[in-house]
C-alpha cells in the first residue's frame, strides 16, 4: 500500500495494481459451451513449464504461455480471439471489486479468530485461562458438539471480494491502477478486477 494526496489536499491510502496487458485466449459461445464468456490469459511463463495441450491452447491465441487465466460475463461480443485487454478499460473516477486470495495465518485460537473475549479476570480460581474457548456443548443430550461451532483452526488463505475501490489514477504506458484503499493478499499475488 502507499497513499496519495487528493486536490483538496487529503492524505488517501491506495494501492497500485498492474493491471495488464490481458490477451484473450478463447471466447466461449452459447452454441459451443453453452454459455457466453472470454477467457484472459495474464502474466509471461516459461515454455518448459507449460504442458504439451496449454501450448496448444495458446498457440491458436497467438500469445505466448500464461501464467493465470481468468474468464469474464460481460464484454464477449466486442473481443476476438488474440486481442489485447489493457488498462484502457478502466477510467479514473470508476468503481471496481477486487477478488483475491486473503493471506494465510496458519492455525489461530478463538480469540484471534473469531474474537472471544477469554474467561475474563485472573481471579477466583482462573489459571491460563485468558484464551480458552470455553464451553463447546450440553453434557448427556446431545452427547456432541454441534457442526459449525466457532473453534481454534486455520485462519485466512479464503477468497475476499473487496467491493466499491475507486480508481483514483491510470497509467497507461505501465498498465498500473491506483485503487483507493486495500486489497486481499500478499504483495505480488494475482487478484481479479471486476468493473
Amino acid at each position: 500500500m502507499t497513499s496519495v494526496y487528493s486536490a483538496e489536499g487529503k492524505n488517501i491510502p491506495c494501492t497500485v495494481i498492474e493491471a495488464g496487458p490481458c490477451v484473450v485466449t478463447q471466447v466461449r459461445t452459447v452454441d459451443n459451451d453453452g454459455y457466453a464468456a472470454v477467457q484472459l490469459a495474464y502474466d509471461e511463463k516459461k515454455e518448459k513449464n507449460t504442458s504439451k495441450p496449454m501450448k496448444g491452447h495458446f498457440a491458436k491465441a497467438s500469445t505466448t504461455p500464461k501464467r493465470k487465466l481468468v474468464e469474464f460475463k460481460g464484454f464477449e461480443a466486442e473481443k476476438n480471439l488474440g486481442d489485447v485487454v489493457s488498462v484502457d478499460l478502466f477510467s479514473e473516477g470508476d468503481f471496481v471489486d477486487v477478488v483475491g486470495t486473503s493471506k494465510g495465518k496458519g492455525f489461530q485460537g478463538v480469540v484471534k479468530r473469531h474474537g472471544f473475549a477469554g474467561v475474563g479476570g485472573q481471579t477466583h480460581g482462573q489459571h491460563n485461562r485468558l484464551r480458552a474457548p470455553g464451553s463447546l456443548g450440553a453434557s448427556s443430550w446431545p452427547s456432541k458438539v454441534f457442526k459449525g461451532m466457532r473453534m481454534a483452526g486455520r485462519m485466512g488463505g479464503d477468497r475476499v471480494k473487496i467491493q466499491n475501490l475507486e480508481i483514483l489514477k491510470v497509467y497507461p504506458e505501465q498498465n498500473l491502477l491506483v485503487v483507493s484503499g486495500s486489497i486481499p493478499g500478499a504483495k505480488g499475488s494475482y487478484v481479479i478486477l471486476e468493473k
